[in-house]
C-alpha cells in the first residue's frame, strides 16, 4: 500500500496509509495530495484514488468517463525500480489484469496467466471484426498487432509482473482520471497499463504539423480512468501550462500532453538558424491550458548519433591516429 501526504494551506500531513488518507480527503477535499509515483502534488478533488471511498468504507465510485462505455480500469499497485534503465513491477490481486506491449515483460509470478489478444485487451463485447479493427488501429501507430494481457489466475494473495524499458530513460506513471481521462502521446511511448485502458489513435489535424511535427501524422491516444506507464528517453520534465501559455520544444522531445493542449509547429527563425543552428527547421509549439511531458533524449537522436559513429569508423575519439590507432590496438580484425 502507498503512503500518502496531504497538504492544506502549506501545512503537510503524513505519512498516512491509504485508508487514513481517504478518510481525511473525504473530510476536507480542498487541498493537495502526493504519494510515491506522483511527479508533483495533485489536487485532492482530482485524485481518483482518494475520492473512491467514503469515511464509512462504502465504495462510491465517481461517474464513468464519457466515451469509455462505463468501463473502469483495474486498480493496480506498482513500484518503479532503477535509474537509467528502469522497469516497473505491478502487483495484482486475484482477477486483476495488466496489459503491455508484446515483448515488454521482464518476469512474472507463476500464478500470473499470460494471454496474447488482438488490440488493447479490453473486453468490449464486440465480435471478431470489432477486435480486428482495434488491432488495426495499433498497426497504424506502428505498434504490434497484438497486446499481451497478464491476469492473476489464483484465488488468494498477490502476484507480480514486471515490464522493462526498451532503451535508457524514465518510466512515467499516469492516472488518467487525474487528466480528464485522455492523454495524447508519441506512438512508441506506451509501455503498460491497467486492464480497461483504451489504446487508440490520434490524428494531427493540421497538415504542416503532421508533416514536420516530429511525431508524424498519427500519435497514440490513451483513454480511461486507470494507470498507464509511458516511457520517455533520458530524463523527464513535466510542465503545467496556463491558458494561452506557449512552450517551444524540439519536435522529437514531446512525449505526451493532455487533450486540452494545442499542438502546432513554427519555424526556428532565420535561414541561418535553420541551416547552422543544429535544431532543424521547425519547433513544436504547445499552448495551454494543460500539462506536457518532455524527454531529454529522444530515441531518434540517440539512434542517429550511434549510426553516425558507426558510419565514420575513421574517427577515433581521443586518438590522433584515428583508424590506424584502432588497427594497432587490435579493434580491427581481418
Amino acid at each position: 500500500m502507498h503512503q500518502w501526504y496531504l497538504s492544506y494551506n502549506g501545512q503537510t500531513m503524513g505519512p498516512l496509509d491509504e485508508a487514513a488518507a481517504r478518510q481525511q480527503a473525504s473530510l476536507n477535499p480542498n487541498g493537495h495530495c502526493w504519494r510515491a509515483g506522483f511527479a508533483e502534488w495533485v489536487p485532492i478533488a482530482a485524485c481518483a484514488e482518494l475520492r473512491a471511498e467514503s469515511v464509512a468504507g462504502n465504495v462510491t465510485a465517481p461517474p464513468p468517463l464519457a466515451g469509455i462505455a462505463g468501463q473502469r480500469a483495474d486498480a493496480i499497485d506498482y513500484r518503479i525500480y532503477g535509474e537509467d534503465m528502469q522497469f516497473v513491477e505491478i502487483e495484482l490481486d486475484p482477477g486483476e489484469s495488466a496489459i503491455a506491449e508484446a515483448g515488454a515483460m521482464m518476469y512474472k509470478d507463476a500464478v500470473v496467466r499470460m494471454e496474447t489478444v488482438f488490440g488493447d485487451g479490453r473486453d468490449s463485447g464486440g465480435g471478431f471484426m470489432d477486435k480486428l479493427l482495434g488491432a488495426g488501429k495499433r498497426v497504424i501507430t506502428g505498434e504490434s498487432l497484438f497486446t499481451t494481457v497478464f491476469t492473476h489466475g489464483g484465488s488468494t494473495g498477490k502476484a507480480k509482473v514486471a515490464f522493462a524499458s526498451p532503451y535508457p530513460g524514465t518510466i512515467v506513471p499516469m492516472t488518467l482520471a487525474n487528466y480528464g481521462g485522455r492523454i495524447i502521446c508519441q506512438k512508441d511511448s506506451f509501455l503498460a497499463a491497467a486492464r480497461g485502458v483504451s489504446i487508440g489513435i490520434h490524428f494531427q489535424r493540421k497538415v504542416m504539423t503532421a508533416l514536420f511535427g516530429g511525431e508524424g501524422f498519427i500519435m497514440q491516444k490513451l483513454e480511461g480512468d486507470g494507470l498507464v506507464f509511458v516511457h520517455a528517453g533520458g530524463s523527464i520534465l513535466e510542465r503545467q501550462l496556463g491558458p494561452g501559455e506557449r512552450l517551444d520544444i524540439d519536435t522529437g522531445c514531446v512525449v505526451a500532453y493532455t487533450d486540452t493542449v494545442s499542438f502546432d509547429i513554427r519555424s526556428v527563425g532565420s535561414v541561418k538558424s535553420m541551416l547552422f543552428g543544429g535544431e532543424g527547421v521547425f519547433l513544436a509549439t504547445l499552448t495551454g491550458p494543460g500539462k506536457v511531458w518532455i524527454q531529454s533524449l529522444p530515441f531518434s537522436r540517440l539512434a542517429g548519433r550511434m549510426l553516425q559513429a558507426a558510419l565514420k569508423p575513421g574517427r577515433e575519439e581521443g586518438s590522433v591516429l584515428g583508424g590506424l590507432g584502432r588497427l594497432l590496438d587490435g579493434d580491427n580484425r581481418f
